[in-house]
């Protein structure tokens, strides 16, 4: 055992704690990471607010966190790709390999996930918000030419990079996105990236609208106080070629399935628990709906767009607080009238 490692562990809502826990030396395979940037997801709001969500609670304490970058610190036998000090992305995703889901390249549907920060399975995967982590040689992304705050980024952009493959091609497409907090946002620079010819973002906070519009979004609308701002879309059986639903709010489907036109493309990226789908209008107008969850392969791609410079997530980055501001941070981070993406600094 080497020294003690502070660690953000949740017991119930609205219970969080700055707990030490071990570091382990790194076995084969494996790195230790000295954290250095570590964002706040909504999954992570989501146990600190209501202590899980949905089917998913908090059983026993779990260490939050999945959006993380850091510095090598220590390598296990037989890595040779990765040098101490090197800055690094983290992959949350830990698939096995083995099976049958794995095998058929569908690693994101993993039957033996180890994914960070999940009360999923019991007992829960521990997340990655420790100052010192353990992580497999696999997980980690070189992100040289990049800052700590933008490594940690990768996480959200590689769910967004995922929901745009499943939604086909974008190139020359009208594309309707409802719901503007990171996941929305990341999703106008993706779909634009991807090549989409015009983007239309809804939401019910201006300010996170306003960064739809410095994202790269041609119009966005503030659907609660102008709730009739997308009629013009659903003229003619509907003028919007790709909805990327990233609120999960069953309003919101409703009114892109309303603005789809016929054979249109709805991904579902906001997980807001079941809601009423309206079927009866998917199938008169022969609408694909697709879900779209996590990613796998998306990762380095999320990596390597940042260092190209073809992505640009900066002004997404908000907020940065200390491990001694965590109730602050984590109520800032729950505020879409001034907070986008919140990061803890390590």
């Amino acid at each position: 055992m080497l020294r003690a490692n502070q660690s953000i562990v949740i017991h119930a809502a609205r219970d969080l704690r700055l707990e030490s826990r071990d570091i382990v030396k790194p076995g084969p395979g494996e790195v230790l990471i000295t954290v250095q940037a570590g964002g706040i997801c909504g999954s992570d709001l989501h146990y600190y607010q209501h202590g899980g969500f949905g089917p998913i609670q908090l059983r026993e304490p779990m260490i939050l966190g999945h959006e993380v970058s850091g510095l090598v610190a220590a390598l296990g036998a037989g890595i040779d790709n990765l040098e101490i000090g090197q800055l690094v992305s983290i992959s949350p995703s830990r698939p096995c390999h083995s099976c049958s889901y794995c095998l058929q390249d569908q690693k994101n549907h993993c039957l033996n996930m180890q994914f960070y920060g999940s009360a999923m399975p019991f007992p829960h995967i521990q997340g990655a918000f420790q100052q010192q982590l353990i992580a497999g040689a696999t997980q980690c992304v070189r992100a040289e030419g990049l800052t700590a705050s933008q490594a940690a980024m990768a996480e959200p952009l590689a769910v967004c990079l995922h929901a745009i493959a499943q939604a086909g091609d974008l190139r020359g497409k009208t594309v309707l996105i409802t719901g503007c907090g990171p996941i929305g946002c990341l999703s106008v620079l993706a779909a634009r990236h991807a090549g989409a010819a015009r983007i239309v973002a809804t939401d019910l906070s201006d300010y996170t609208l306003k960064m739809a519009l410095i994202c790269g979004a041609d119009l966005a609308f503030n659907t609660l106080t102008a709730p009739s701002a997308l009629q013009p879309y659903q003229a003619e059986k509907g003028q919007i070629d790709i909805h990327l639903e990233c609120s999960g709010a069953a309003s919101a489907l409703a009114a892109g399935v309303a603005c789809l036109r016929p054979s249109g493309t709805l991904v579902q990226l906001g997980l807001g628990g079941d809601m009423n789908v309206p079927m009866q209008a998917i199938t008169a107008k022969e609408i694909t709906l697709r879900g779209s969850f996590r990613f796998h392969a998306e990762f380095r791609a999320a990596v390597a767009l940042m260092q190209e410079g073809a992505i640009v997530v900066d002004q997404l980055i908000t907020h940065s607080f200390g491990m001694d501001a965590l109730t602050e941070a984590f109520e800032t981070a729950t505020d879409r009238s001034q907070a986008m993406k919140v990061q803890l600094r390590f």
